[in-house]
C-alpha cells in the first residue's frame, strides 16, 4: 500500500502541473481511443512501469475538471479539504448502511443533513439522506410523494393515472422517474415557463384543474433552483399555495443552486423553501467536493422509512433506526460521500460556504458585464444565475463549442431557450476569477481570428 500511495502522489503531483501547463486535454477521437491508449485487460499481470506509463497517457488525456479552462458542466474546480475526505473516506472504506460497520461516519452524515434542515427551516420530524446523484434525489422525492398520496402502490403497484408536474426547461431526470417508477412519461406535464426561464404557477393550476376533470391523479410538483440551462429559480411562493390547495407534493430540485442556502445575499432565490416537502441539493457543483455528493432532505422523516425501510435481520444487528441509514436510503451498500462534504464544511465554516456560493455570482456578472460592453456578444441570460449564455457574432453556438473543444482551446457547452442556440459558461469553478473570465473571453476572441470562423 505504501508504495502505490507514493505512486499516488506522484500522479497527482503530475496532474497538477497538467491543469496548469495543458487545461485542455487534446481530445482523442473515439474510433481512435482504443489504438491511441492501452486499455486491454490482460491474462497476465502489467509490470508497474508499464502501469504506470499507461496511467500517465490516460491522466494527461482525461478532460481536466478543475483546471481554469473547464466551463463545460455544473461542476468544476477542486476544493483541497473536501478532496482530503474524500480520499480519507476511500481508504477508510465503510458502506453506510449501518452504525456497526460506519461508527462516527454516521454521525458526520447525520451532522450534515440535520444543519441543513435548520438552515433551510425544516422542523424537528426533518431528515434525509444521500443519494447516488441529483436524479435520484428527484427519484426519492417522487416515490414518497407517490406513496404517500397512495400507500397500496408498493404491494399493489400502479393502476391509475398519477400525474407529475415540472417546467418544460427542468431536468431530464423528472420524465425518466417517471418510466422507471411506473407512471409513464406521458403523465409528466410540461409546465410551460416565463421569458426568464421560471415555472408559471398560473400554467401550473391550469394543467391541475385539467387532469383532476379528467379523473387523473395528481401527486407531485418538481420546482428548479438552478434550471440546467439558463440557471433560474422557480418562484416557490407562487407555486407552494398551489400544491396546498390540491394536495400535492412539492419538491425543490436544488442540484445545480441549491446551494444558494448557505448565502445571505442569494437566498432569497429559493424564499418559500421552508414550505416545500422535501429539498435536494449537490454539494459536488457549486460547493466543490469531489462528484459525487448528493443531498435530499424531506420535511417529515416518516416518508423515508415509509417508502425506503425494509427489515434485514442479517444487516440490521445493532443499534436504533436512527443510526442504521440503510433504514432511509434508496441503497444497501453505500460509498461514504458525506466526510468529504463535512471536511470541506468544517475547515471553512458556514461563512465559508457563503464565500464561496457569493463568488461564484460575482464572476458571473463580470462575464455578464464584458459581454455587455462588448457589441460582438450577444447575451441571453439574465441576473442573479451563474450560467452566462450568449453568442459571439454570428458563429453558430454549437460550432464554436466543437472546434474549441477538438482544439483543446477551452471547453464550455452550448444550450438553448425559445428555439435559439447559444453558449453556455458556467462560473461554478470558484478557483477562477475575474482574470480567468477575461482570458475566456480572448481566448475565445483570438481562436475565432485565427480560424477565420467569422
Amino acid at each position: 500500500m505504501n508504495k502505490d500511495l507514493k505512486l499516488f502522489n506522484e500522479l497527482a503531483e503530475i496532474l497538477l502541473k497538467e491543469e496548469k501547463q495543458q487545461p485542455v486535454a487534446k481530445p482523442i477521437d473515439t474510433d481512435k481511443l482504443y489504438k491511441t491508449l492501452d486499455l486491454s485487460l490482460n491474462e497476465h499481470p502489467s509490470l508497474d512501469e508499464d502501469l504506470k506509463k499507461t496511467l500517465l497517457e490516460i491522466i494527461k488525456s482525461t478532460p481536466k475538471t478543475a483546471s481554469t479552462s473547464f466551463f463545460n458542466q455544473l461542476f468544476g474546480g477542486r476544493m483541497s479539504k473536501a478532496t482530503l475526505g474524500d480520499l480519507l473516506a476511500v481508504m477508510l472504506n465503510n458502506s453506510m448502511y449501518t452504525y456497526k460497520v460506519a461508527g462516527p461516519q454516521v454521525g458526520i452524515e447525520k451532522t450534515i443533513l440535520h444543519n441543513i434542515c435548520d438552515i433551510i427551516g425544516y422542523d424537528k420530524y426533518s431528515d434525509g439522506t444521500f443519494a447516488p446523484g441529483g436524479s435520484m434525489s428527484n427519484f426519492m422525492a417522487m416515490v414518497m410523494a407517490r406513496d404517500k398520496h397512495n400507500s397500496t402502490v408498493r404491494t399493489a403497484g400502479v393502476n391509475n393515472k398519477m400525474i407529475v408536474y415540472t417546467s418544460e426547461v427542468s431536468h431530464y431526470s423528472i420524465n425518466k422517474n417517471a418510466a422507471l417508477m411506473g407512471i409513464g412519461r406521458d403523465q409528466v406535464r410540461q409546465v410551460k415557463v416565463n421569458a426568464e426561464g421560471q415555472m408559471l404557477a398560473s400554467d401550473l393550476e391550469l394543467k391541475i384543474k385539467e387532469d383532476l376533470a379528467n379523473n387523473n391523479q395528481p401527486f407531485f410538483v418538481n420546482a428548479t433552483a438552478g434550471t440546467t440551462v439558463l440557471g433560474a429559480f422557480d418562484n416557490v411562493e407562487e407555486i407552494s399555495p398551489i400544491c396546498n390547495t390540491y394536495n400535492l407534493w412539492l419538491h425543490l430540485d436544488g442540484a445545480y443552486g441549491g446551494s444558494v442556502i448557505f448565502s445571505k445575499k442569494y437566498k432569497h432565490l429559493v424564499s418559500g423553501i421552508e414550505k416545500t416537502d422535501s429539498f435536494s441539493i449537490n454539494a459536488h457543483k457549486m460547493l466543490g467536493t469531489p462528484l459525487s455528493c448528493s443531498i435530499i432532505v424531506v420535511q417529515d422523516k416518516k416518508y423515508l422509512n415509509q417508502s425506503f425501510s425494509n427489515d434485514a435481520e442479517y444487516l440490521y444487528q445493532t443499534d436504533g433506526d436512527d443510526f442504521n441509514l440503510g433504514k432511509t436510503s434508496l441503497q444497501c451498500g453505500r460509498r461514504n460521500d458525506a466526510l468529504k462534504f463535512w471536511t470541506l464544511w468544517k475547515s471553512v465554516g458556514t461563512t465559508g460556504l457563503e464565500k464561496i456560493v457569493d463568488k461564484q455570482f460575482e464572476i458571473a456578472d463580470y462575464a455578464r458585464d464584458y459581454i455587455k460592453a462588448h457589441p460582438d456578444y450577444t447575451l441571453y441570460s439574465f441576473e442573479d444565475s451563474i450560467s452566462v449564455c450568449f453568442n459571439y457574432k454570428t458563429i453558430d453556438a454549437k460550432t464554436l463549442c466543437t472546434k474549441l473543444y477538438e482544439s483543446a482551446e477551452l471547453m464550455v457547452g452550448y444550450g438553448s431557450f425559445n428555439d435559439t442556440d447559444f453558449i453556455r459558461l458556467v462560473t461554478i469553478n470558484s478557483s477562477i476569477d475575474k482574470n480567468d473570465i477575461s482570458n475566456f473571453f480572448k481566448s475565445l476572441e483570438t481562436f475565432v481570428k485565427t480560424e477565420n470562423l467569422a
